[in-house]
């Protein structure tokens, strides 16, 4: 009599264990740490990631490029440039709270294993986000990088500061955090070392090739520049922030309170930005908020390049 028996017209069905589901998860999605467990995968290779960026600039470009939707070129890059620095941000705030967890550990430890593994692995997960802002940072730059080569102007935030942990270049500082930067070790990422140069230019005054110049000739004599300027969004400020950008220049913004300040705010801006005692001022061709700036630094006795008739240094 034969053994084998005809199988069912329909098989029933059969509950699957835990080891089961656990090894069809692991199958269909790779490895997947926990909220609570430190990611050790490898962060994306710079080379591959630079040229990611590369072909996504290219790719929207050639799509939009003689279309309807050329007029939001721009503002679409500029957007996914933006992606990078608000991720970066998001990553920072959870450091932030990865900081205070660490500090709380630290002070319950009572010498026990639990609360040592427990302090190991937040340190473990620092260091994770640590290298994911820097790589959010690494990504945002080279687009930055990218909306500049296509676009012929520097990518900067709308709001707060752009900066790099790793290497201190283009950086965009607000000034609330420049002058309220916080009192521990990263702070000096917001504060930036180096020769404070003011700038300030009416919206009207154009002459890039004499802005450049004579920025050139300042960083030659300051090679530690760090250019702080009002924010102004077209003109000789302008300019100059694209200057910086070209040439690796820190910059600090001074943004006008027009909302506190009304009408006085250029001047009120005037006075913040004396406040942090640059180690000069560049005034060009303005209006008087750019001879208020002069007068107030003359008062002060800081060092003045006066071009207002493009005639005195």
């Amino acid at each position: 009599m034969s053994t084998d028996s005809p199988l069912p017209e329909f098989e029933p069905e059969h509950e699957a264990s835990a080891t089961a589901h656990l090894l069809q998860e692991m199958a269909l999605y790779g490895y997947r740490p926990f909220d609570d467990e430190p990611d050790d995968r490898p962060l994306p290779d710079d080379r591959q990631a630079t040229g990611a960026i590369v072909d996504i600039f290219d790719a929207m470009i050639s799509c939009l490029i003689d279309t309807r939707l050329e007029p939001d070129l721009e503002d679409l890059l500029w957007n996914i440039t933006n992606v990078f620095h608000r991720a970066g941000e998001r990553i920072e705030r959870d450091l932030d709270s990865n900081e205070v967890a660490q500090k709380r550990s630290q002070q319950e430890q009572d010498g026990s294993e639990v609360k040592s593994v427990e302090l190991e692995r937040l340190l473990r997960e620092g260091a994770t986000m640590i290298e994911r802002r820097n790589a959010m940072e690494f990504f945002r730059d080279t687009c930055a990088d990218q909306f500049r080569t296509h676009f012929l102007k520097a990518w900067t935030p709308r709001s707060g500061s752009k900066v790099n942990r790793k290497a201190l270049t283009s950086a965009v500082i607000a000034s609330r955090d420049f002058i309220n930067a916080r009192k521990w070790a990263d702070k000096q990422v917001l504060v930036p070392p180096g020769t404070r140069i003011a700038v300030s230019s009416g919206p009207a005054f154009n002459d890039v090739d004499f802005i450049f110049a004579t920025l050139d000739r300042i960083k030659t004599k300051f090679p530690d520049m760090v250019l702080l300027h009002g924010a102004t969004p077209t003109g000789g400020e302008k300019i100059s922030v694209s200057w910086a950008d070209i040439r690796g220049v820190p910059t600090v913004p001074f943004k006008p309170d027009w909302a506190k300040h009304k009408r006085a705010a250029p001047f009120k801006r005037n006075d913040e930005m004396l406040s942090v005692m640059p180690k000069g001022i560049v005034i060009f061709p303005g209006t008087g908020i750019q001879d208020n700036l002069r007068d107030k630094a003359k008062v002060m006795g800081l060092k003045v390049w006066d071009f207002r008739d493009r005639s005195g240094a």
